[in-house]
Formats: C-alpha cells, structure tokens, sequence
C-alpha cells in the first residue's frame, strides 16, 4: 500500500453534520479531563469561599463569634460547639466536592461515598472502633496507667448524652474522612498516577492512591499539633490512623467503613470512657478518669492516642481490615 492516501480519509469525522470541538490544551487537559494540579486549585478555593460564607452566617445567626462556642471550661467541649464546628465546614466540603463533580463530569460518588454496602460498612466501622478503643483503654487500665474514678452521669441522662455526642462525632468522622480522604485524596491520587505513569507504567495508579495516602496522612497527623495537649507520639498515631483509614477505602472503594470506626473511636474515647482525645475533653460523658505515670506509656493529657501502645493496636487495625474487607469488585483504580 502506497502512502498517497488522500487526506480526507485521515480528517476527523464529523458527527450530525458539526465538526468536532477543537482539541483541548494540554496544560489544563490531560487524558483524565482536567488536570489534577487545576482540578486541588479549584477545590481549595471553592472550599475557602464557602467555609468563608458559612461562617459568616453562623455568626450573624447566633449572634456571636463561632469561636465562644467552642470551649466551657479548660478544653472541654460543649456539644454544641462540636455540632457547628464540624457541621458547617462538612456542608462546605459536601457541596465543594459536588461542584467539582459537576466540573470534572463524574459522579460524586466516586469522591467516597459511592459503594453497595454503605449501611453495613458503616455499622461494621462502628463496632470495630468501640471494640479497638475499648482493647487499649483495657490494657492501660489492666498496667495501672488508666484509673477510673467514678461515674458522673446515670439513668435517661447517659443515653441522652451518648446519642449527642454519637451524633457530634459522625459529623467530625464524616467533615474528616471526606475533607482529607474524599475529593482530595482521589484527586491527588490522579495527579501522582500521572507522574508514576510518566515514569514507569506498571501498577501508576496504585502507586499514585498511596503516594497520596502516604501525603494526606502525614498532613493528617500534623494537622492534630493544634490540638491543646498532643505530643509526638499522638500525632504520629493520627498519621497512622490516616493510613489505615486509607487502607479502608483501598480494600472496599468507599470511606463508609472509616466513617463508621472514626465515629466510634471519637465516641468511645470521650463519652463513655472519660478520656482526653487528643488533648481535648468534652462535657456530660460517662466516666471521669485519669492518666498515671510516664506520658510515654499513659498518654498523659494527649489521652490513649498518646500512649505508645496504640501503635500495635493499629497494626491490629489494618489486619482486621485486610481480613474482614475483601478487595471490593467495584473499580477504585478505574475511576482514578
């Protein structure tokens, strides 16, 4: 065959008599639509807006500072500063991601909280993170680090307080995972996929979605240095958390399972069993306790998540994962 084919045959072809749209720029495009650096650009400034908004609203409706609400008494928390705190910026990040969805023509879904077992996932996480949390108070109490004092609430009381705070924290667990582990984490994923693929083909896609866990998890961690008395060990626990949380989503292609153990680990830590979460205490929970001797070993003021203990804990964390969250059949990878 000759190489003197006519050039018509090689020109696009025309569909319902239009031509078709001039080719896309490949600084803004790539072969996934908009590229991923554009695509975080977008995000962060559409979630800026928004919380910007939210809070402002929040102040003219209660007619105060948000930030009055957030504390009683030397870091504890008030239900209601947990409800406005979390709720609002977890409205901003919902809608934020929906419009980003709209943008890059995908479901929304395929930001987290897609999947077919979202309610059983959901309970399982949460019977996972009563049962987790519940093992390392155990073992601090059983090596006398952890001391129970009394119980400050009884009757009707403990479950009114048991179902608000159960409430605050799936609002914390939710703003969390979709903040840290949703849109960002797919995207991030897509852009280091890219750079993976560049460089070497083979398995660029799982390679991106840890590149990205690994990141967003170490920020995780890091993020918690605010926190009123957190120490080293207990951001490192909250980077490790972050990347079990990744394993998760890994394994099932949804964070409803992160959601679930996130809510309850929250729940069990501050409300039923009395003890600082991350350095921070809230009202009306069940059981007043103390920590007792090396901060190393106790956790301190940091709480549980400061003892070095958590670190096994953990580990057993992501092998009750791999053992009871068959890789899902849905494509993660594809939509990445």
């Amino acid at each position: 065959m000759t190489n003197d084919t006519p050039a018509f045959e090689e020109a696009p072809i025309l569909s319902a008599g239009r031509p078709l749209p001039p080719e896309r720029n490949p600084i803004f495009f790539g072969p996934d639509g908009l590229r991923a650096g554009w695509s975080l650009l977008i995000y962060v400034a559409l979630l800026a807006a928004l919380v910007s908004v939210a809070r402002l609203i929040t102040v003219k409706v209660h007619h105060a500072p948000a930030a009055a609400h957030r504390t009683s008494g030397p870091h504890e928390q008030a239900p209601r500063s947990s409800y406005l705190n979390e709720g609002v910026p977890l409205l901003a990040v919902v809608l934020a991601t929906w419009i980003m969805s709209r943008i890059e023509r995908r479901p929304v879904g395929a930001y987290g909280f897609g999947g077919t077992r979202k309610v059983s996932r959901l309970f399982a996480g949460l019977g996972w993170g009563v049962a987790f949390l519940s093992l390392l108070v155990l073992v601090l109490r059983s090596t006398g680090l952890l001391v129970f004092d009394n119980r400050l609430l009884s009757g009707a009381t403990i479950l009114r307080y048991a179902a608000v705070w159960l409430g605050g924290f799936l609002l914390v667990a939710l703003f969390e995972e979709y903040l840290l582990r949703g849109y960002v984490q797919f995207t991030l994923s897509r852009g280091f996929a890219g750079i993976f693929r560049a460089l070497h083909p083979t398995n660029s896609k799982a390679l991106g979605f840890w590149a990205a866990a690994f990141l967003l998890s170490f920020l995780f961690g890091l993020g918690h240095g605010s926190n009123p008395g957190e120490s080293p060990i207990g951001l490192l626990s909250a980077g490790v958390a972050g990347l079990v949380f990744c394993l998760s989503l890994w394994r099932t292609g949804s964070l409803w399972w992160a959601i679930g153990f996130h809510t309850s680990w929250d729940w069990a830590q501050s409300f039923l069993y009395g003890v600082a979460d991350s350095g921070t205490m809230v009202q009306f929970h069940l059981f007043a306790t103390h920590a007792v001797g090396r901060p190393v070993l106790s956790g301190g003021l940091t709480g549980p998540e400061g003892s070095i203990y958590i670190l096994p804990v953990m580990a057993a964390v992501a092998v009750a994962i791999i053992l009871t969250l068959p890789r899902s059949a849905e494509p993660l990878l594809e939509t990445i």
